[in-house]
């Protein structure tokens, strides 16, 4: 069976060819790498195309203009046509047996529509973190459950699963829109766990390079106004709220759903006021210790 990678890139001449050729040397046979050049400026382009001189199985499509960072991702799995599909950082690699052991819970279980795998992430100062997942609640039957689990992933363990970073099964993911706003890919992943079970692979098969950016920096790459960056938070469950309603769910699912996401939000926002009250402290501790010198 024919399995995607989809590499969305802009700029990204420096590292993109260790990102494709970790991509092609998987043991799956059947497979196919769509790279999506956002307009890159640098050498992209002509490394694309060397590239996809020396393998037909890789896609290259360039983009005539650029597009928000949404848009682009859209565009490789639009091109892809495989039926499983997974997205894939510029800069990420991957296990030579990543897309066979990933395969092999779909091929046990029917219902999945994501199977992800474990995961080590390097930071910007080289430092690696592998988190481990062994949870149960999103191979439910119960969308409300698997609702409650990524939740408590997102809020409670950094970095706990990375489902847009999984596999997919293409034709039902792009059935499901993705939202164009800061935080989208949670709001995305709520989607996706409100649609079908998921499957795991508690191995580390893929390897990812965090980049930090503040809200500011994100809703300027996604085209989507400034202003959004000071209410993300609220945004955010907003929409994940709203998306209960295009699911089917009964009458106590949806009370509890709305529960788990009414619970989640405060929790957030008792964070993230108790992260600025510290912050404000201490830039008061500096300036009283500033008029005491």
């Amino acid at each position: 069976m024919l399995v995607s990678i989809g590499i969305p890139v802009r700029n990204g001449a420096d590292l993109l060819e260790k990102a494709v050729r970790s991509a092609l040397a998987q043991d799956h046979a059947d497979l196919e790498v769509v790279i999506s050049d956002n307009a890159s400026t640098d050498g992209t382009q002509e490394l694309c195309r060397e590239l996809a001189r020396q393998d037909s199985r890789i896609v290259y499509h360039r983009q005539p203009h650029g597009v928000h960072v949404v848009a682009n991702f859209e565009e490789a799995l639009r091109r892809a046509r495989g039926e499983f599909f997974r997205w894939m950082g510029d800069d990420d690699l991957l296990e030579p047996t990543y897309v066979s052991r990933t395969l092999e819970p779909f091929l046990a279980d029917e219902r999945l529509i994501l199977v992800t795998s474990d995961m080590t992430y390097t930071g910007a100062d080289g430092t690696q973190h592998r988190p481990r997942y062994r949870g149960t609640g999103l191979l439910s039957d119960d969308p409300v459950d698997r609702l409650d689990e990524l939740c408590d992933l997102n809020t409670n363990v950094h970095l706990g699963l990375d489902p847009l970073y999984g596999l997919l099964r293409r034709d039902w993911v792009a059935a499901v829109p993705r939202p164009l706003m800061i935080r989208e890919d949670e709001v995305y992943a709520a989607m996706l766990a409100l649609t079908a079970p998921w499957g795991h692979v508690p191995e580390p098969l893929a390897h990812r390079h965090l980049r930090e950016r503040r809200l500011t920096a994100i809703a300027a790459m996604l085209g989507v106004p400034a202003w959004t960056a000071h209410f993300a938070t609220t945004l955010q469950f907003r929409a994940m709220y709203r998306a209960l309603d295009t699911v089917e769910l009964s009458p106590a699912q949806r009370r509890r759903a709305r529960a788990v996401l009414l619970r989640t939000y405060w929790l957030r926002q008792r964070r993230t006021v108790a992260h600025r009250s510290r912050k404000l402290a201490g830039l008061a501790a500096r300036a009283v210790s500033g008029v005491t010198k």
